[in-house]
């Protein structure tokens, strides 16, 4: 019997263990299917306080690890493929073995839809991204390509015009499904130019380790040819990791975990820390404070308890 599990190991549920292993709750932390989380993706982080020079994304998560281990956080491999939150103690399937915890943190995040691209996965961290407010800085006065057409791909685009010297927007459609007013902005934008009807076949060029620039392809006449950009940015949305929790817990219709005020969700005793419930800012700063505050309030919730 545990007294709080904590499932996902990137900013939020590192953060969230800290909390909880000081409080003396022993937390266990199922690392998930993508330990590390969104920052394992990431090189150079430039935004997260305390670091001047910036410091490495991965090297940043695996520090906040080391940190809740050293209090007594105890970290399994593997993911949560089953969940039975309907009574307490919930009971929880980490990869075939079943145990049970009183209290539960979900920082399972969201992963970003990426292309699908061999080339693409190869070169995520070294010129392909899908976090503009991350990612920005590193392209000043380059050739940037956003991929998506809604509201935040333009809003992205848009951001990214403080930095780069030209933005191209591609999209597959030929509509673009963002609102009207952010079309109408993203148009008035001059270093912006929108291409539609067009996909992404390849980026260039992993032999190099960096993008060089991608082939694009006419969706209707299959014509295709090549344009050079230093950075593209991947902007076709996020996938909250909520599967399991489906039925069992208020998801809204993306399925986002639905907050119940601080931390909590519908179900007592279950917390969420992260981008698992924040489809707005995704930042690594904000997922670690979510996991904080999800940790303080299984404290508090075992507490009242009697636990």
């Amino acid at each position: 019997m545990r007294n709080v599990v904590i499932i996902g190991s990137g900013c939020a549920g590192n953060t969230a263990a800290i909390y909880a292993a000081r409080a003396s709750l022993a937390p266990l932390v199922a690392a998930g299917h993508e330990p590390g989380g969104q920052l394992s993706l990431t090189t150079q982080v430039e935004n997260f306080p305390g670091f001047p020079d910036g410091v490495n994304g991965p090297e940043l998560v695996e520090n906040i690890k080391l940190q809740a281990r050293n209090f007594g956080a105890e970290y399994v491999p593997g993911e949560v493929i089953e969940a039975d939150l309907s009574k307490r103690p919930f009971r929880l399937n980490i990869d075939g073995d079943w145990i049970e915890t009183r209290a539960l943190i979900i920082a399972t995040g969201a992963s970003a839809r990426w292309l699908g691209l061999e080339s693409e996965r190869k070169l995520i961290g070294h010129g392909v991204s899908s976090c503009a407010t991350c990612d920005g800085f590193f392209y000043r006065d380059k050739e940037i390509m956003v991929v998506g057409g809604g509201d935040s791909a333009l809003e992205e685009a848009n951001f990214l015009t403080r930095f780069g010297r030209r933005v191209t927007v591609v999209h597959r459609r030929d509509q673009f499904r963002a609102s009207r007013i952010m079309t109408d902005r993203t148009r008035a934008n001059p270093k912006i130019e929108l291409v539609t009807g067009v996909v992404i076949d390849e980026v260039h060029d992993p032999s190099q380790g960096v993008v060089t620039g991608v082939t694009l392809r006419n969706a209707a006449t299959g014509e295709k040819w090549r344009r050079e950009v230093d950075g593209l940015f991947v902007a076709i949305g996020h996938v909250p990791n909520t599967a399991i929790f489906k039925g069992q817990i208020d998801l809204d219709a993306d399925g986002y975990i639905v907050s119940h005020g601080g931390a909590r969700t519908s179900v007592p005793g279950v917390f969420h820390a992260g981008d698992v419930a924040d489809r707005t800012y995704r930042q690594a700063i904000t997922a670690a404070g979510a996991g904080c505050i999800a940790a303080i309030e299984a404290e508090r919730f075992l507490e009242a308890q009697g636990h």
